[in-house]
């Protein structure tokens, strides 16, 4: 049945007992236009609640709009008149009994946006009759609601677009955040000599900290800008003294072995005892003995000399965090969270046969860097694993380079921080 209002098709502009001003004007010529057609109430009305805030509305006018959908019968707005008349009763029991008084505030709101329009009758009331000619409503119109959807979307799909690049800006800074840290603390540890590495790691922690707010896209891009900076001061000091080592190998131990001596030491250690590793680790599988008792010395002291005690001197010169913060693949293969090296150890063994790599060039790699370090090789490795045609071959080689004191795992873990970065 139509819609329609008595006196000859006359639409009252002016609302009952309130102001005329030129916003309310145009928008009442605006909505003389052609009526809208098919607009879904509900999807109107999401829209608008994701534009709400370039309307100047709040959640709780969105609520009161929500109730006012509500009496309106059909899902599609369409037609000319879009009017409901539900009294104010009526629209706060909806609103789970929102007091009146704010009910009208949030509608003033709603009117003033020009989501909706008032129809007011001669005494101001809302209501709907018959007459001869149909139904004569007066109340609260719909229409601007539907005649400004494609608006509603354009505004929404700003905000969308908005907060993706928000949320994008946030978690770039997130991850350069932790990227520095954990350059940081490497350098201190790798080069305590400079003394810029406090400053960096205050600065991370004060970036992880304003990280906890809702920022703007602004702050986060200034915070973006000066994460750069640290980071390209950071990476320029942990590659400086590469820049001027006399060969790759060298530059590949970036200082970070155990001194001459000492790798001389190891060296003819390994080599006298290789053999015998070799022989009791391959043994030791076929038997489904575990490793480890397989390398015990002999109870009596007979027999082949035991590999030496390498000690903390071989363990990794950089925190275990930044290792797993750039090895993640790794964390697959162990029984739970790595919080020591020995964990990340058995995580390494336990992948490296999947891998294809043979138990003989796993004990040369323990025996020749130490079990922590070849330990960080594996987990390195299979982080490139597709990019590797012989993993075995390829732990052999770094084996090779360790027993000549020229290989560290440092610029491993460095050049996978610098691609994840990229």
């Amino acid at each position: 049945m139509a819609i329609v209002i008595e006196n000859m098709g006359y639409t009252p502009v002016t609302p009952f007992r309130r102001m005329v001003d030129a916003v309310l004007l145009e928008r009442s010529i605006a909505a003389e236009s052609s009526p809208p057609t098919g607009v879904n109430k509900w999807e109107a009305l999401r829209e608008l609640s994701v534009a709400r805030l370039a309307y100047g509305l709040s959640d709780r006018d969105m609520a009161v709009l929500q109730a006012l959908i509500s009496f309106f019968p059909e899902t599609l707005l369409d037609g000319d008149t879009l009017i409901v008349h539900p009294s104010n009763d009526s629209i706060c029991a909806r609103l789970n009994g929102m007091a009146c008084s704010t009910m009208r505030r949030h509608l003033g709101n709603l009117v003033r946006a020009g989501v909706i329009a008032r129809r007011d009758s001669p005494n101001g009331k809302r209501y709907a009759r018959k007459s001869r000619d149909g139904r004569v409503v007066f109340g609260l119109d719909l229409a601007p609601l539907a005649r400004q959807f494609a608006a509603f979307c354009d505004h929404a799909e700003a905000v969308r677009a908005a907060r993706d690049r928000c949320k994008r800006l946030r978690e770039t800074v997130s991850l350069m955040r932790r990227d520095l840290a954990g350059l940081a603390a490497y350098g201190l540890d790798a080069r305590p000599d400079l003394g810029l590495w406090a400053g960096l790691i205050d600065q991370a922690a004060r970036i992880a900290r304003l990280l906890r707010r809702k920022l703007d896209p602004d702050a986060l891009q200034t915070l973006q800008s000066d994460l750069a900076e640290a980071l390209d001061l950071a990476r320029t000091a942990l590659e400086g003294p590469a820049k001027h080592a006399p060969s790759k190998h060298a530059a590949e131990s970036g200082n970070m072995s155990t001194s001459d001596a000492q790798i001389e030491q190891h060296h003819q250690n390994s080599n006298k005892n290789l053999h015998v590793l070799e022989l009791r680790s391959e043994n030791a599988k076929a038997a489904g003995l575990d490793q480890d008792t397989a390398q015990a010395p002999d109870a009596g002291g007979g027999g082949a000399e035991s590999p030496p005690d390498l000690g903390d001197e071989k363990l990794p010169r950089m925190p275990l965090s930044l290792v797993l913060g750039v090895c993640v693949e790794i964390l697959a293969y162990a029984d739970g969270p790595i919080r020591h090296w020995h964990e990340l150890v058995q995580a390494a063994d336990r992948v490296r046969p999947m891998m294809g790599i043979s138990p003989s060039a796993w004990d040369e790699a323990r025996h020749h860097m130490g079990p922590e370090e070849a330990a960080v090789s594996v987990a390195a490795m299979l982080e490139r694993f597709a990019e590797i045609r012989s993993p075995g071959g390829y732990l052999r080689s770094l084996t090779a380079r360790a027993a000549d004191g020229g290989f560290s795992t440092g610029p491993m873990i460095m050049a996978l921080l610098r691609r994840k970065a990229a």
